[in-house]
């Protein structure tokens, strides 16, 4: 089969297409021919040798849509499935063209959703639906804040929370950019280069919930809040540290919250593919990309450009 690998870090040119061998799948195990994958920041980082890999040459891909290849561990060949957990495979991470993964990793893809929509849910729409419910128990009629609205978990927790009954407010760097947002359903949409957050939403009576992707923004997150208010951590797209005011957040009663590594159940994954084939959620893809090209595809995420999901296809 064929595989996007790289031997050695460095620079996105370093990311070759190789012949390599099959996967042979164990007995837990269910035979995929990959379809699509997506560009994650994690892969960018392990290529650039700032995140180490297991051994090299290593091949990335956090995730995988695909078609089954036989019959096993109840799934038959040619059902669509989605896995997000494709970089723990046999032959993975999707960067690979076959894969061997856990029987238990994968969901079901309904008919009317494409692969490439698939895997633009993937590990996004599990952490933004893990954030928004399983961690931050959001409620029908509760405010939201969601940081980071473009981003991939973004862009589907505003459409999550929406589709629940929340008010939701999110963050744009531009105009463009807020008027997709709300195209996708938030009631308001902040630039918060130019607009003072916690005062618009302390305006409208404070937050309940905040899914808090930046992670530098942990003070204006917790004066965002109504008393009382949950902040989920699920990302430092700004940085790894923040300093806050403890006498604002004990005397909110602010309860900020580490998310870890979310991962919603099979059962929620399936789910949210159903409302993608219902077009009650549309997950949002940047631009899609032969395998082929992951260079190319590396070099726009790292630019800082993309709206959405950035997915690699296989041919």
């Amino acid at each position: 089969m064929k595989a996007v690998q790289f031997a050695h870090p460095g620079d996105p040119e370093v990311l070759q297409l190789q012949e390599v061998p099959d996967p042979t799948p164990g007995p837990e195990d269910v035979l995929i021919e990959v379809k699509a994958t997506t560009v994650n920041h994690l892969d960018l980082f392990q290529r650039a040798g700032s995140r180490p890999v297991n051994k090299l040459p290593f091949t990335p891909g956090l995730e995988a849509a695909g078609v089954v290849l036989q019959d096993a561990n109840g799934f038959r060949a040619g059902e669509h499935v989605l896995t997000e957990t494709a970089a723990e495979a046999k032959g993975g991470g999707g960067y690979a063209g076959k894969i061997a993964a856990r029987a238990s990793s994968l969901a079901r893809i309904p008919e009317g959703v494409t692969f490439e929509q698939a895997v633009a849910i993937g590990l996004a729409g599990s952490t933004a639906w893990g954030g928004l419910f399983d961690v931050g128990h959001l409620k029908g009629g509760e405010r939201v804040l969601i940081w980071a609205g473009s981003s991939g978990v973004g862009s589907l927790a505003i459409q999550f929370a929406r589709h629940a009954g929340a008010w939701v407010a999110t963050t744009a760097s531009s105009a463009e950019r807020a008027e997709a947002l709300r195209k996708l359903g938030a009631d308001e949409v902040i630039n918060y280069r130019q607009q003072d957050l916690s005062k618009i939403l302390q305006d409208k009576g404070g937050v309940n919930l905040v899914i808090e992707l930046v992670s530098t923004t942990l003070q204006t997150s917790i004066e965002a809040t109504a008393p009382d208010g949950r902040v989920v951590l699920i990302g430092n797209l700004g940085g790894k540290e923040a300093t806050v005011d403890t006498q604002s957040w004990r005397l909110k009663r602010v309860s900020v919250i580490g998310g870890g590594m979310l991962h919603t159940s099979i059962q929620n994954v399936e789910h949210i593919l159903q409302l993608v084939a219902e077009k009650a959620v549309t997950p949002l893809i940047a631009r899609t990309f032969p395998i082929e090209q992951a260079a190319e595809a590396h070099r726009l995420l790292a630019s800082g450009e993309p709206q959405g999901k950035i997915v690699l296809t296989h041919s």
